[in-house]
């Protein structure tokens, strides 16, 4: 309604600026047409007055009879609008101007329409913005006496223009004034009629669609009571309400399925990571500022992923189901003020607990023993489709306002907690401390800096000799990676390779190492006659072992750098290869049938045993120093050693001892039959320019 008011009254404004434009327009063409009007009639009286005047004068001027001349011209003068009539000679001498004494008689006119006058043949009309000047000349015959001249003043004329032009303005005021009128009442009547119409609409449609969004509002914050104004009328807007209120029914039900299906774990029926979220940040806001203490017990699983591989997922979510009800029955022994159980994702569950106000009892203490209940109830065995499973569980333990302020920190220490009770051994808990944290941060500052470690060349190879045990001849080199950080300073190997495993980068790594030791192998054979039959060894991770591309990789290094399949030797761990032997197995032989050798390090620490390696093919095993160590000081570990020498040539393998340290240490190894052998005794680890001197 705002809107077509403004519009009705900007119409309005237009039309009587229209209106006003057009008045203009027409007192100033009437204008126009009066002036032409006047002035014509005006010219045309003059031209004939002058003109009797002149045939009037023609004797008295002949004769010089002034008192004729000015009877005539004082006629003329008594005219209206007539400012002067002046009768003058043949050189345009003044004779006489209608006045008594004629003061100028005699004198040659000087004014500016003179010059003209005197010099005209005929007739003469001149004017400025005040006057018009009319002479016409008089004559006898051929002969020119004179002329007269008669001035008309177009004051007069102005005034009666201006005159006409006013009332002809208040004529059109009045008639503007009266449509004004005429179109105020007519708007008044529409503003009338609106202020009905929208009265109406209001209270037929503004009003309940304005209830309806309140109450769309209501239900967006998630007020489903909200009453919804539902009409009796049988229109639309009676259907509209009606069906809104059963929206509404419907909503607030579909609501409470959704909360209970965000917030509960399917499985077990216990909170999940969402809920115990929201929960857990409500009661840390709850206790901000005063001396309340929260316990966050963080529990994994243990070897929780063997259950699911060898019974099935199905035999896992009811494993699941029973550690559930079992840690939750362990929780209700203890007197906890409002504790709660989660389950955070697969098999780790989180339990949030708070002693009793005034009970006296400490909270770590309760925490303690609630966790140590845990283990114990955890480790007894669970029945599962006819089997008996034995599981451990891990929890980390950590207390706010102790040991963190926020849910995020809180959740993070606990974690931590409990990946450290898990590397002393599983099955226990532990309490977290700022140093698990800061060993946490330590390996992710190591991770972060191993990435591009690489190509900032930070990291290289080195080359320990192998030789042959009968001659101590050099046969092969074995690849070991080194880092040499510019802050950190020489990273431990097995340090630096652990969080390559654990965070991938040895996916990135490995084949680089393995790339580079092909290509400098090869430059040691084009270069020293001694290297032809020289062999490089390279570690390979299980992680890379497990991966799809392994085999492509291995190709790619031997095509890249032209070595002989054959002097490639791949060294992998025992334990590398347990849980997928056949594919292991198949992938390995393909590369054995292409030359590469395959050798099996550290034999003796893992699960060796002659069908271990008749399902595994490999060349050669290299016996774990820690035998090599003790070999002449402990019977045990010579029997050993000399029973893995015996085992693997009656398969037809070579063996390798690695950490030969002393000379003792080689005789034995070679009397015992040993093939080939490294150590410090036999040679360290050397560079790339150190092996070019050896080979020279």
């Amino acid at each position: 309604m705002a809107a077509t008011v403004l519009i009705g009254l900007v119409s309005v404004a237009l039309v009587m600026q229209q209106q006003k434009q057009s008045q203009r327009q027409i007192v100033t063409l009437s204008q126009r047409s009066m002036h032409a009007l006047a002035s014509q009639r005006l010219l045309s009286r003059g031209e004939a007055v002058s003109a009797q005047l002149a045939d009037a004068l023609v004797n008295p001027l002949y004769y010089s009879d002034l008192e004729a001349i000015g009877s005539a011209v004082g006629n003329v003068l008594r005219q209206p609008d007539v400012s002067y009539v002046l009768v003058y000679d043949a050189q345009g001498r003044l004779v006489h101007d209608g006045s008594q004494d004629i003061e100028r008689y005699g004198q040659r006119m000087s004014d500016p329409f003179a010059l003209e006058v005197i010099g005209a043949g005929g007739q003469l009309v001149q004017r400025d913005d005040s006057m018009l000047d009319v002479s016409t000349p008089i004559r006898i015959g051929d002969q020119r006496l004179g002329g007269v001249r008669i001035g008309y003043s177009l004051a007069t004329v102005r005034d009666d223009e201006v005159a006409m032009a006013d009332a002809m303005q208040a004529r059109l005021d009045e008639i503007a004034r009266r449509h004004l009128v005429g179109l105020g009442a007519l708007l008044l009547v529409l503003l009338v009629l609106g202020g009905l119409v929208a009265a109406v609409l209001q209270r037929r449609l503004v009003r309940p669609v304005r209830q309806l969004a309140a109450a769309a509002q209501q239900i967006e914050a998630g007020h489903y009571h909200v009453e919804i104004p539902v009409d009796a009328r049988q229109d639309e807007i009676g259907d509209l309400m009606r069906a809104f209120d059963r929206m509404r029914d419907s909503i607030a039900r579909h609501d409470r399925d959704i909360r209970r299906m965000a917030y509960t774990d399917p499985l077990t029926g216990l909170a999940n990571r969402l809920a115990l979220r929201e929960s857990l940040d409500q009661r840390l806001l709850q206790m901000q500022g005063s001396a309340g203490q929260l316990a966050l017990l963080f529990a994994d699983v243990d070897n929780f992923k063997r259950v699911n591989d060898t019974l099935g997922h199905d035999a896992g979510d009811e494993a699941l189901v029973q550690f559930t009800a079992r840690i939750d029955a362990a929780v209700r022994e203890f007197d906890i003020a409002r504790p709660q159980l989660a389950r955070f994702g697969g098999d780790e569950f989180v339990i949030l607990l708070q002693v009793p106000a005034g009970s006296g009892a400490d909270l770590r203490d309760v925490a303690a023993a609630l966790a140590a209940r845990l283990v114990e109830e955890v480790a007894r065995p669970i029945d599962i489709e006819g089997r008996r499973v034995f599981l451990g569980i891990s929890i980390g333990i950590t207390v706010f306002p102790d040991d963190a302020s926020s849910a995020t920190m809180l959740l993070k220490n606990g974690d931590i907690a409990m990946y450290q009770a898990k590397l002393a051994g599983k099955n226990g808990y532990r309490f977290y401390s700022l140093a698990l944290d800061q060993a946490g941060e330590r390996r992710i500052h190591m991770e972060q800096e191993l990435r591009g470690a690489w190509e900032r060349g930070e990291l290289s190879l080195v080359y320990q000799p192998v030789v042959r045990m009968e001659d101590r001849a050099l046969v092969g080199v074995e690849t070991l990676l080194r880092w040499q950080h510019p802050e950190l300073g020489h990273v431990a190997a097995p340090v630096f390779i652990d969080v390559a495993e654990q965070s991938g980068l040895i996916d990135v790594i490995g084949p680089l190492v393995l790339r580079a030791a092909c290509i400098q192998a090869r430059a040691w054979q084009r270069r020293f006659t001694k290297a032809g039959a020289l062999f490089i060894a390279v570690n390979v991770s299980p992680r890379q072992l497990h991966s799809t591309v392994f085999a492509a990789e291995i190709e790619a290094a031997l095509h890249d750098s032209g070595l002989p399949p054959h002097l490639l030797h791949l060294e992998l761990t025992e334990t590398a290869v347990i849980g997928d032997e056949a594919r292991i197995g198949q992938v390995l032989g393909e590369l054995r049938t292409r030359g590469v050798k395959i050798w099996l390090d550290d034999f003796g620490t893992g699960f060796s045993g002659l069908n271990h390696l008749r399902r595994v093919p490999v060349d050669g095993v290299k016996i774990d120093r820690s035998f090599v160590a003790d070999l002449l000081r402990d019977p045990d570990d010579l029997a050993l050693t000399s029973a893995i020498i015996s085992m693997a040539h009656s398969i037809g393998i070579t063996v390798v001892a690695e950490g030969v340290e002393t000379e003792g240490q080689y005789e034995v190894l070679r009397d015992r039959g040993c093939d080939l052998g490294q150590g410090y005794w036999l040679g360290p680890p050397l560079t790339a320019a150190e092996c070019d001197a050896l080979l020279a």
